[in-house]
């Protein structure tokens, strides 16, 4: 893979832990941390070996997420009750993880990637505001606990990151909100900026069927707000590229990449699969690129 992207000119951001680890770990153990570090310190050595690029890792992805999501029957471990316990041992496991590979390539840069969000009241209580406030608060907790490991801020966000608490009912986005508690996206990495001081960029933002290429369009003009702030804003990163179907159900797709992904009738059903453009999305993709060049 190192020798693909060198030849295709590509700079990857090596993602070390997505949700899964190998089955004979216990997750909350310090083994879990140890052999965490042990390969990360591997995928250090041999990045420095087969590329004189500086190495970018992210060696969590969405700390605050899956402590939310494995604390809860939506993903294993399922441990219930135990979220603070689970973003605790993930954020040694970060640390961990940059003191092995900074040990074998110390210019190695860092991502911390969350979800953006921001919650809100419900409409008909709007003076429940304690519980939108933890909320909003906690989306910071995992880059406080780093401290000194942040390195760069990945920020990822879609439609449904707005949202009121504690009924979850998402504020509504078509094309735009009508909805008056929506904050433009521009304002929110503001805040992550002002409260931490370092380089961002869109980590994973998209939309699904009609809507991605207003989307799209919405969040190449909310970028440029961003950089008229003067906020070191890095990059966008689209998620998916190809079409995806849905975690818990394999028949049903998203239609949410750049390219859907059809069933190739000519070679009858044996799950085969045509990549097809969306061409409004593409579309919306060169003006974003001509917006932000």
């Amino acid at each position: 893979m190192l020798e693909a992207a060198r030849q295709e000119d590509v700079q990857v951001i090596w993602d070390l832990f997505h949700y899964g680890w190998p089955d004979d770990i216990d997750i909350f153990s310090p083994a879990f941390v140890d052999r965490f570090a042990r390969f990360s310190r591997e995928a250090g050595r041999m990045h420095r070996e087969h590329s004189d690029e500086t190495p970018f890792f992210s060696p969590m992805n969405e700390i605050s997420f899956f402590a939310w999501a494995g604390a809860r029957d939506l993903m294993f471990p399922y441990a219930h009750g135990r979220d603070g316990e689970l973003k605790r041992q993930l954020v040694r496991g970060y640390v961990a993880a940059v003191e092995a590979i900074r040990d074998v390539t110390p210019n190695a840069r860092f991502i911390s990637p969350e979800p953006l969000i921001h919650t809100v009241p419900p409409r008909r209580r709007p003076w429940l505001t304690e519980p939108a406030r933890i909320q909003n608060e906690s989306q910071y907790e995992a880059w406080d606990m780093l401290g000194g490991y942040l390195d760069i801020i990945g920020l990822n966000f879609y439609a449904a990151n707005q949202w009121e608490m504690p009924n979850g009912r998402k504020l509504h986005w078509d094309a735009g909100s009508d909805d008056p508690r929506w904050v433009p996206m521009h304002k929110l990495i503001e805040e992550v900026y002002r409260r931490y001081q370092r380089p961002v960029f869109l980590a994973e933002t998209s939309h699904y069927g009609i809507g991605r290429a207003p989307w799209l369009c919405e969040v190449a003009g909310e970028c440029l707000k961003t950089i008229e702030l003067g906020i070191p804003l890095e990059g966008v990163c689209l998620y998916p590229i190809l079409d995806r179907f849905d975690w818990e159900d394999p028949s049903h797709w998203h239609n949410s990449g750049l390219w859907d992904m059809q069933r190739d009738m000519q070679s009858g059903c044996n799950g085969h699969y045509s990549r097809v453009l969306n061409l409004p999305y593409a579309s919306a993709l060169h003006a974003a690129q001509t917006i932000l060049s």
